[in-house]
């Protein structure tokens, strides 16, 4: 199946010798939910920013749905919507209005009974009549969304879209999300929450210093990069990690009455089998213990840390 976005070669170096995007090349598939992540001044918004239209790259090619974004600018923009970081829209106009006005810059016709639809499910029809300057920062964000929504596209960017939402807010915009994918719209989206992708994306990519590092499903990734942790609750306090379980880099807790032994699941042996007849040759033992698996956050630090 043709992707629904195809990046190539993609670069981006601003006039001050800035270095934005590095040979950037992505497919997006269609009825996904990509989650793109990096630090901040990685390059997620310039990436978004030259998909859009918004930013002219430097180098590189880019199709959406089969289409050039350069030349065939305009189909390509009416198949985008787009939620920016930024606060920006029309302070002085009301919920209503604005969303039905953004309907008619994309020359779709009035329809009312659609843009009721975009703010009942934004939880934003009782604040239909509501000027924008009197909405909470939330609820300016999901206005932002349902002026990116309004025009019907096939494909929706957001840019940190729950940033200064509180968490009740965030996790209905999560199941608004999770209704648009399964409507057929594909949604790429960038977060400094990294449960957000966790919960949400089929795929994710890192960005890092304007370099792709690693583009995986988000399973996969956890499964392939993801280590788990046994942690043994000892029946007697150490004061140190004794010399016969060196070899197995444990870590003492500071109170001494639990060891932490970290390995990894894909591993043809775990160690787990061999540090447990060693415990018990050296007399060590324990009266509890625990398994825990890392998180995408943990996977995501050890990734940008290893790219420094």
């Amino acid at each position: 199946m043709q992707p629904i976005i195809s990046v190539s070669d993609v670069s981006k170096t601003y006039a001050t010798g800035h270095v934005a995007l590095r040979t950037i090349n992505l497919d997006i598939r269609e009825g996904e939910i990509f989650a793109l992540l990096g630090p901040n001044g990685a390059g997620k918004t310039t990436l978004i920013g030259i998909i859009c239209g918004l930013i002219n790259p430097s180098s590189g090619h880019i199709t959406v749905a089969g289409h050039d974004i350069v030349r065939n600018y305009r189909t390509v923009r009416s198949m985008i919507g787009l939620v920016p970081q930024e606060l920006s829209t029309e302070m002085f106009e009301t919920v209503f209005a604005t969303t039905a006005y953004t309907r008619g810059l994309f020359g779709k016709p009035k329809n009312s009974a659609f843009v009721e639809k975009v703010l009942r499910d934004l939880s934003l029809w009782d604040k239909k009549d509501s000027r924008i300057m009197a909405l909470s920062g939330g609820m300016k964000r999901r206005v932002l969304i349902a002026k990116a929504l309004v025009h019907e596209p096939r494909i929706l960017f957001l840019d940190e879209p729950t940033a200064g939402v509180d968490v009740e807010l965030r996790k209905d915009m999560w199941n608004v999300i999770r209704r648009l994918r399964d409507d057929g719209v594909t949604v790429i989206l960038t977060t400094h929450y990294i449960e957000e992708a966790e919960e949400m994306a089929d795929r994710i990519g890192v960005i890092t210093k304007g370099e792709l590092i690693v583009v995986q499903e988000k399973h996969e990734l956890m499964r392939k990069l993801g280590k788990k942790q046994l942690v043994l609750e000892l029946q007697k306090p150490l004061d140190a990690i004794p010399a016969a379980l060196q070899k197995h880099a444990l870590e003492l807790a500071p109170t001494g009455t639990s060891l932490t032994f970290t390995y990894d699941t894909q591993a043809e042996r775990t160690g787990i089998t061999a540090l447990l007849a060693d415990m018990r040759e050296a007399g060590i033992g324990f009266k509890d213990l625990a398994t825990s698996q890392s998180s995408l956050e943990d996977i995501f630090v050890d990734l940008v840390r290893q790219s420094r």
